[in-house]
């Protein structure tokens, strides 16, 4: 007759006690989702429509947030931009997480050189700065906003990999890992079915900060031209576009997409933090 061990530490809830303030970012980022969602029913005009005549002009009936140099209407820009602002940054957080996810607990389980080769990895990442690595890619591959987006995923591994692997290594030495190898079980399987899922809260608490710091850097890269197309919403792009206008007297494209850039930043940084706050609640 086989006893069958239990590991020691359930999975830890995902629980979230949030304050106020971060209800405020939870809801501000559920809002910019839906916006980004349902972007064609919400926006009122074509964002890419351009009418010399109606260029510069201020808030109307017509074009609520008024329009920028090429005559575009800013609302209906602002709207498309979330699509841009969120897709961007999801590709890195997915790419960084799933693979600095993976290259932290295989360091941690493994050690010695496994663990020296993938630290050397990390600190040779370290040293590229992700506007610069978005120039290489550039310069190998084309502009775009998944290139963009693949460089800074590289930049952002090690960061991810090295908060993963310093939580993996005092996971694997819990006494539950030792009896589940001691019942034969692969490791693979014991880190998909038992270590991931605690640290679980860590993992998800870091994603959710990255996607604001993911924001920042992909809307500099489209601020420097390396990012989406001219012709595409984007808020980075917004701000680069806007700025001749200012010197005119017309700062609203800048000034309107600046603030969305703010407010949706602060919104993914207040979560992860309470995430992370929670979660050495729970220690």
């Amino acid at each position: 007759m086989s006893v069958l061990l239990v590991p020691r530490r359930s999975r830890k809830s995902l629980r979230v006690r949030l304050p106020a303030i971060t209800w405020l970012a939870l809801i501000v980022a559920v809002v910019l989702v839906l916006i980004a969602l349902l972007a064609p029913l919400l926006a009122p005009h074509d964002p890419a429509a351009t009418s010399v005549l109606n260029a510069l002009q201020p808030a109307s009936g017509a074009h609520p947030l008024g329009t920028d140099s090429s005559g575009r209407d800013l609302l209906s820009r602002l709207i498309y931009g979330s699509r841009t602002t969120l897709l961007g940054p999801l590709i890195v957080v997915g790419v960084s997480t799933v693979l600095g996810t993976a290259l932290g607990i295989l360091a941690a389980w493994r050690r010695g050189w496994v663990d020296a080769v993938i630290g050397r990895f990390f600190d040779l990442a370290f040293s590229f700065p992700a506007v610069l690595l978005a120039l290489m890619f550039v310069a190998v591959l084309s502009p775009g906003l998944t290139t963009a987006a693949l460089a800074v995923s590289v930049a952002y591994i090690p960061w991810l990999g090295r908060i993963i692997r310093a939580s993996a290594l005092r996971e694997v030495n819990e006494p539950y890992v030792e009896a589940l190898r001691i019942q034969g079980l692969r490791p693979l399987r014991i880190c998909a079915r038992h270590v991931v899922p605690n640290l679980a809260p860590l993992i998800i608490a870091q994603a959710t900060t990255s996607i604001g710091f993911a924001i920042v850097d992909l809307a500099g890269i489209s601020y420097l031209g390396l990012g989406v197309p001219d012709q595409t919403a984007d808020w980075g792009k917004m701000v680069a576009n806007g700025q001749g206008s200012i010197v005119r007297g017309h700062p609203q494209e800048s000034l309107y997409a600046g603030i969305a850039l703010v407010i949706t930043v602060a919104a993914f940084i207040f979560l992860g933090d309470a995430l992370t706050s929670d979660r050495d609640d729970d220690r």
